[in-house]
């Protein structure tokens, strides 16, 4: 294994404490609780929107902490769940007289600890409520989740509840356009390469050098199948047609694509998947909106893609284009 790690026990609190020295104005990092936040939170005047998850799918989520988008990222270790007291203590911190809106990706583990530290928090009178995610159309169930997975599509539901939340939109309205956006947004992915956790020194899973996986996990679970490898057209047509069918989308609509790097894949590669699912949507009659073409919910160094697509309306469409001011990017 070759990477940038120190101690790997300290490969998170590392990356953390550098991403705060990298934004001093606008993130503060708090190392007791694995919290990165924004230097100007909580505020009185909006909803604090939080999100957590196990480490490795940077940007994902400790990166889009900012004006727009998350209040506050808890993460865990490299795919590992947050502890349940490093989320209470965020909630703590983060608490608005507006309340708290806790973005969970649809894992067991993030499940059940944002679960029970929403139970704390209202304990102490917080007004909290969650929002899971679940875009994936790859599988119905794993080892790692109830129901469909969160995966890159979280994106979409952060952008759109930060800009609401900034507007002013009071908690039950965050729920509802987040429940309305996960509603409309489907993905899927695969994988040329396995992932190599710093913990763990060798990949994760063996895949073959001549085979891929479709519809692998974030976290490297078992996808649908896996083949040879094949042209990247075949490829794209394939994670296109998963998610097209599964809402189903259909001529006429209006969407954002986003095609989405693991963490290993050149850029000019995301460029090659992302004409395919052009032309293939204009042929469609499908009108692109809105796309995104980098990474946003990586896999560690797992060489691969996902493509996601969101049915666009006008409240959408202009949520998804209010300025955020996060360290990865301006939206």
């Amino acid at each position: 294994m070759k990477k940038f790690v120190n101690d790997p026990k300290n490969f998170v609190p590392e990356m953390l404490e550098g991403l705060a020295l990298a934004n001093p104005d606008t993130l503060r990092y708090v190392p007791e609780y694995n919290l990165i936040m924004r230097a100007d939170g909580p505020r009185a005047d909006k909803v604090s929107i939080i999100q957590g998850s196990g480490s490795g799918h940077e940007p994902a989520h400790v990166m889009t902490v900012g004006k727009g988008m998350l209040d506050a990222a808890c993460p865990g270790d490299v795919f590992a769940a947050p502890p349940t007291d490093y989320v209470y203590e965020t909630i703590k911190l983060l608490a608005s007289p507006k309340g708290v809106l806790l973005l969970v990706n649809n894992y067991t583990g993030d499940r059940m600890t944002f679960e029970m530290a929403q139970e704390l928090a209202e304990a102490e009178g917080i007004i909290v409520k969650t929002l899971f995610i679940d875009d994936d159309v790859s599988v119905q169930d794993s080892t790692y989740t109830v129901g469909r997975r969160g995966v890159a599509g979280n994106f979409f539901v952060m952008k759109a509840v930060g800009a609401a939340a900034e507007r002013g939109a009071d908690l039950d309205e965050l729920v509802r356009i987040g429940e309305k956006v996960n509603s409309v947004t489907r993905s899927m992915g695969m994988a040329l390469t396995a992932c190599t956790p710093p913990a763990k020194g060798s990949p994760l899973f063996d895949l073959p050098p001549d085979e891929i996986e479709i519809g692998v996990g974030i976290h490297g679970e078992p996808g649908r199948r896996r083949e040879k490898l094949m042209s990247a057209d075949t490829i794209v047509d394939e994670l296109l047609d998963a998610v097209l069918e599964d809402l189903p989308f259909s001529s006429g609509d209006r969407v954002a694509l986003m095609v989405n790097g693991l963490g290993g894949t050149p850029i000019g590669e995301l460029y090659v998947v992302y004409r395919r699912a052009h032309l293939r949507l204009a042929e469609a009659g499908i009108t692109l909106g809105r796309n995104y073409v980098g990474e946003y919910c990586t896999a560690l160094d797992m060489a691969g893609a996902s493509i996601t697509l969101v049915r666009l309306d006008d409240e959408i469409e202009s949520l998804l284009a209010d300025p955020a001011q996060i360290p990865i990017r301006v939206f």
